[in-house]
């Protein structure tokens, strides 16, 4: 997580730094600061809230510079205090802003503290600081380059010295960093988006890169010392912030985004389940898979759950879904024939990049991204990828993203099982038919919202709810429980509706309500025996229906029907209302909706 800003140019530079991380703070919001460089040293202004609060110091001190960087923390090292948010300082000469984690810190801050450094924060990034003022010569770009030799873990770093007020110079490792270029100044940051408008070209830094910004330009080293120069492309235009129109949160407005972020995910299927969607050589590679590889964290996941009762479905092809965090820490029996998928929304998930990378370093070389960021790590280190169109998401807890990932991933199993001749012609365009209508069946659902909004009101005076959910469906329990924990802090768990009498049966009593996917499927018949159990302990349910379920509300029985039932993509349509009752819940509770207690958007540490 966190975000890095940093500018050298002719002008004062704190408003454009400031504004960077106004967009950035998606990235981490326990604590934010600006520096800039004068002859005496660094000067910083630091906070431990927002960034607007940030902005109002920096206005009321007159705090100005041409040479800045700058930060919004994610706390990892250390909590969110003054002395901990960055810049850190190194002896009132070197400032320093970074993301990611020394994983060697604390061997780093014994061996300084032995040439007589002290430390007045909790933070891995104090070291780096101190470690860089050694061995300054009056070279900062060769200072940083010989630093960095020594650290492990993951980092991007932007580093200021009061003796070349005209430099800022940056570093990468497991973490993105970009360089902007302007007219007659330049930029670094985590995201092209926070210096888009005063940078009109980026470029992105490679694994193991140290960049110098001045005014006379730009130069970039890699890992071996090598001067190097790194592809530039243009960068969009930054619209400024999205209007929230008649909605009271970014989360509610991305809900009610989903028609339209799905309808443009799909427009280039034409007539036809076509492996080019994924890339050029994508067919011939696909016909020679023999098993599917998912990696994913968080909703993400819940997106590969899904994906996998699809894919073995549909295509009859072998699918593991793997926790991205946990999957390059074990012995796994690696096949070169199996097609490795990776999920994510920002493709900067640094667990979901480092077990790609595992991946491929154990010979399976076919990689497929599923991503929202065509210009991500992660889509330019797989060999085909799949881009959703969700747009820009902007509240943390992910929305049109993953209902995005889902269409995806349906794309991609359909493409599979017609190239391995499980799908004919009849059903493609059955398959078809159901894409295309999805748009309009979602409005459908989004018309619910009133009877959630009842529903809410109960919940909000709950601290903890299971969610049942059966097959298919399991996957979407999972991810509504986790968004009503992640905004309403509301303990929930999720179970496969035939798990209850295993063990979670001993949680229900009266005051655990019990929100229930019901879908019109095979498993019907005997979703409604478990709910039956749930009855006879006194559980109240919460039930979203399918409207011919014949699943009738009474006493302890509270049924919201769905519009329709909509077969195999019946997971989109029912995760839709655990989105809306996890943000209504939130909201009566007066949670921070958009930005949860210690949680980022973009998650770029392990």
């Amino acid at each position: 997580m966190c975000g890095i800003v940093g500018a050298v140019a002719q002008r004062n530079i704190v408003p454009v730094l400031i504004e960077g991380l106004r967009r950035l703070e998606y990235r981490g919001y326990d604590s934010c600061g600006v520096a800039t460089v004068t002859a005496a040293g660094p000067q910083r202004v630091r906070s431990v809230s927002r960034v607007a609060e940030l902005d109002e110091q920096v206005r009321e001190s007159h705090f100005e510079g041409v040479t800045g960087i700058a930060h919004t923390r994610w706390a990892t090292h250390g909590a969110p205090t003054v002395n901990n948010a960055h810049p850190i300082f190194s002896r009132d000469a070197l400032a320093i802003v970074h993301n990611g984690i020394i994983e060697n810190y604390e061997a780093l801050r014994e061996m300084l503290k032995g040439r007589g450094y002290e430390f007045v924060s909790q933070t891995d990034t104090e070291v780096i600081a101190h470690l860089i003022h050694s061995l300054y010569k009056g070279d900062l770009f060769a200072a940083v380059r010989e630093a960095v030799q020594q650290l492990a873990g993951a980092y991007a770093i932007g580093v200021v010295h009061k003796d070349q007020p005209h430099v800022v110079v940056g570093a990468r490792a497991g973490s993105p960093l970009v360089v902007g270029y302007g007219e007659g100044e330049a930029f670094i940051a985590s995201d092209a988006l926070a210096i888009a408008g005063s940078a009109n070209r980026i470029s992105y830094l490679e694994e193991g890169d140290v960049c110098e910004i001045s005014l006379e330009g730009v130069r970039i080293a890699d890992r071996a010392g090598n001067l190097v120069t790194r592809e530039s492309r243009d960068v969009q235009a930054y619209g400024g912030a999205v209007d929230l129109g008649p909605y009271r949160h970014y989360m509610q407005k991305e809900i009610f985004e989903q028609p339209r972020a799905i309808s443009d995910t799909i427009p280039a299927l034409d007539e036809a389940f076509d492996p080019v969607l994924f890339g050029e050589n994508a067919g011939e590679v696909f016909k020679g898979i023999d098993s599917i590889l998912i990696l994913a964290c968080g909703t993400s996941y819940y997106a590969g759950l899904t994906a996998k009762y699809w894919l073995e479905t549909v295509a009859k092809i072998r699918t593991d879904v793997e926790i991205a965090s946990e999957y390059r820490y074990r012995e796994s029996v690696p096949n070169p024939r199996s097609l490795v998928v990776t999920i994510s929304q920002s493709g900067e998930t640094a667990d979901t990049l480092a077990a790609l990378k595992h991946a491929q370093s154990l010979g399976m070389e076919h990689t497929l991204a599923v991503c929202n960021v065509a210009t991500s790590a992660m889509v330019r280190l797989t060999e085909f990828k799949f881009l959703t169109h969700a747009g820009r998401e902007i509240g943390v807890a992910s929305t049109k993203a993953f209902t995005t990932q889902l269409v995806g991933l349906f794309i991609l199993a359909v493409t599979l099982g017609k190239l391995r001749g499980q799908v004919n012609a009849q059903q493609e365009a059955e398959y078809l038919k159901l894409l295309r209508h999805l748009p309009a069946a979602l409005n459908g659902v989004l018309a619910l919202e009133p009877q959630i909004i009842a529903w809410s009101e109960e919940f909000a005076r709950k601290e903890n709810a299971l969610f049942l959910g059966r097959g298919l469906h399991y996957p979407i329990a999972l991810e509504g429980a986790l968004k009503l924990k992640e905004i309403s802090y509301i303990h929930a768990e999720a179970y496969p509706a035939g798990e209850l009498k295993h063990g979670p049966l001993a949680l229900v009593t009266e005051a655990m309500p019990v929100v229930t996917v019901a879908p019109n499927d095979a498993l019907l018949e005997k979703l409604k025996s478990n709910m039956q159990e749930v009855r006879a302990r006194g559980g109240q349910l919460y039930v979203f229906a399918d409207a011919d379920t014949h699943i009738t509300s009474e006493e302890g029985i509270h049924v919201i029907r769905m519009p329709e039932h909509y077969g195999l993509l019946s997971p989109i349509l029912h995760v839709v209302p655990l989105q809306m009752l996890a943000y209504h819940t939130a909201s009566a509770r007066g949670t921070d909706v958009d930005k949860p207690r210690n949680l980022a958007k973009s998650v770029t540490v392990e």
